[in-house]
């Protein structure tokens, strides 16, 4: 696990997209061996999309061979509705780069047989040969995805319930109104993301600090499910100051020595 301590918000942006532009220009991705990515919503992503954005319109990346499988959806709000993470996606990134719409694949939470979708969602990925690299965030309560404290760490794409932790969480989305919030949804399983071949994390804020611990130092534990990312051969999580605040002085002395140390971004 490669941990990388950044400043603020902005320079996580500023560095996570630069790496995914890098790891995209040097596969050289076509038609025929497009590079596939895992995205996610929430607003961990926010600022990176606005730089991918920015990158975008300087000529920096195409998007034209890049496949990408988004991370969850929440099941019954239609796909047009302001919180829907199809919406969101076409809001915060798709609408303003050049990727096909043929290569966007985002849950169908509205399926008719949902159990289905979750099965042909996983094969789509298989088809692809997998993800290459998948960028996401964690809850304050160590979820990764919609895979919440308790979720098997070898699960697959699902239905999921949702604790009440994160329908309050996420109630700021829906005029603060807990009631509002979907309570059910549709997600890639913690197996689905360890099965990427490279997964990088964003993790921002004072708020996350408790679960960045967890993960960073804690045991490998299903009531903090990020915390396997521990066993995953290349992962790298990238935060902020506020973000190590629950961290031992030693371990994040111990990553910023590494990073002064390294610099041809090969550590794990």
């Amino acid at each position: 696990m490669r941990i990388l301590i950044k400043q603020d918000e902005n320079e996580i942006a500023y560095w996570t997209a630069d790496y995914l532009i890098k790891k995209i220009n040097d596969f050289s991705p076509t038609t025929e061996k497009p590079f596939v990515l895992g995205l996610p919503t929430g607003s961990s992503p926010i600022a990176t999309y606005n730089e991918l954005i920015k990158r975008y319109k300087k000529g920096d990346i195409s998007f034209k061979n890049v496949i990408t499988f988004n991370m969850d959806e929440y099941i019954g709000l239609p796909e047009d509705h302001p919180e829907s993470y199809h919406f969101f996606m076409n809001e915060k990134l798709f609408k303003y780069i050049d990727i096909p719409a043929e290569n966007i694949h985002i849950l169908n939470s509205n399926s008719d047989n949902l159990e289905n979708e979750c099965i042909e969602y996983e094969q789509k990925i298989l088809k692809y040969g997998g993800i290459d690299l998948l960028l996401g965030g964690i809850g304050m309560d160590g979820h990764i995805a919609f895979n919440e404290p308790g979720s098997s760490l070898t699960s697959r794409t699902r239905i999921k319930s949702l604790c009440y932790d994160t329908i309050q969480a996420n109630s700021r989305f829906f005029e603060n109104d807990a009631s509002q919030v979907p309570t059910k949804v549709l997600t890639v399983g913690v197996g689905t993301i360890m099965d990427a071949r490279e997964v990088l994390i964003i993790v921002s804020g004072y708020h996350k600090a408790r679960a960045l611990r967890e993960v960073v130092e804690g045991s490998v534990n299903h009531m903090w499910p990020a915390s396997i990312l521990q066993m995953h051969q290349k992962c790298i999580l990238v935060c902020d100051e506020p973000a190590t605040a629950e961290l031992q002085v030693k371990t994040v002395k111990y990553f910023k020595d590494i990073e002064r140390i390294s610099t041809d971004g090969n550590h794990q």
